[in-house]
């Protein structure tokens, strides 16, 4: 019993027995054609030598004999190939297995959450002289790398919550104990620093929620076809006093002609508001930021240009990463989460646009476009 359970359960007793039915099928196809040719073949030859041979019995223990020896050989010959075959069987079921078990245990290791786990590829890695085996070994490996950069980014994720969540926490929480132990008097400008406190954790767990829909694609865009200048004239009223309050110029310079776009009206002025108040956060007062629109091809690309303290080369391509921080002079002490730009990038995507960002360097400003299909 123990024999068919295991011969069921592994591959390898499989194709060794389906190995051994072959070389077995073989032999009895072998067998049956030599018993019944070769007598007859041999009886026909040796009438033709009769006359030769003298006596009629001397012929006839002449064709048992033969019988006898070519019957001998086929068995020891049939003998002799059954055993090589069977050890080429063994092997082979060997090699073509063991790449299957070290996936299998490879994926029992990934299961258990060693997602650094990965296996051998035996031939060749161009992909046109890889067999299955080597493509599903692949495929396993890049499986695995991508559950191993999910893991990293799930732990970056909590760490980077637990940073941005401590700041505020920590001042409400010594404020309020000031409060109780009589240090602190509960005037109006420190109960409205433990409010604002209060409004940044909500804005942090209200853009975290935001992030996590974006990020599952679980975001809704009801995309029709909208006026260009009238997209960014209502982002701009709704930042009109903060500009004017931080006497920071917002200019235009919109292509005349410009076509319609197919954009999600809300949408766009939440990655309008987002790129305009960072610009306007950086830009010094007496400066300006200056939103660009011009068509590129089935596009229209919107730039957001500000006179801010720039960006080095080497963290532009992290920007739209959540929560990065290109130095301490880039931090949000205002009360941003930080991950403004990570939801601006996801909401642009989703309605077929692409987002860039792009600067000269520290001190020279930056600029932020995004850009939007034309619409049909």
């Amino acid at each position: 019993m123990n024999l068919v359970r295991d011969v069921r359960s592994r591959l390898g007793w499989k194709l060794f027995l389906s190995y051994l039915i072959v070389i077995l099928v073989g032999v009895l196809v072998l067998s049956s054609a030599a018993a019944l040719s070769i007598p007859t073949s041999f009886d026909r030859h040796l009438a033709g030598m009769q006359p030769m041979m003298g006596p009629r019995g001397a012929g006839r223990d002449l064709s048992t004999g033969f019988r006898a020896a070519a019957n001998e050989s086929l068995a020891l010959a049939a003998t002799a190939a059954t055993l090589a075959a069977v050890v080429l069987s063994l092997l082979i079921s060997r090699r073509v297995v063991e790449p299957i078990r070290q996936m299998l245990a490879a994926s029992r290791r990934v299961a258990e959450g060693h997602y650094d786990e990965r296996v051998n590829v035996r031939g060749s890695t161009a992909p046109e002289e890889m067999d299955e085996l080597d493509q599903l070994a692949v495929s396993f490996n890049q499986m695995a790398a991508r559950l191993d950069r999910t893991e990293a980014l799930r732990r970056e994720l909590i760490g980077d919550v637990s940073h941005e969540l401590r700041t505020p926490l920590s001042s409400i929480q010594a404020s309020i104990e000031g409060l109780l132990d009589g240090v602190l008097s509960p005037d109006e400008p420190r109960l409205l620093q433990i409010h604002q406190e209060a409004g940044r954790l909500q804005r942090l767990v209200a853009d975290l929620q935001e992030l996590s829909r974006v990020e599952a694609g679980a975001i809704e865009v009801n995309l029709r076809p909208h006026s260009v200048e009238g997209l960014i004239r209502n982002a701009a009223t709704r930042l009109e006093r903060q500009y004017s309050d931080k006497a920071v110029r917002l200019e235009f310079e919109l292509a005349p002609s410009l076509p319609m776009v197919s954009a999600d009206e809300d949408r766009v002025g939440q990655v309008l508001l987002n790129l305009m108040g960072n610009a306007l956060h950086y830009t010094p007062a007496g400066g300006a930021v200056r939103v660009h629109a011009r068509r590129r091809g089935g596009e229209v690309e919107i730039e957001v240009q500000d006179e801010g303290i720039g960006i080095a080369g080497e963290h532009l391509p992290h920007l739209f990463d959540r929560f990065y921080r290109v130095d301490r002079s880039r931090s949000r002490p205002g009360g941003g989460s930080g991950i403004g730009l990570t939801i601006a990038r996801h909401l642009v995507e989703a309605q077929g646009g692409r987002i860039r960002a792009e600067s000269p360097g520290p001190g020279r400003g930056s600029t932020f476009a995004f850009t939007l299909p034309v619409a049909a």
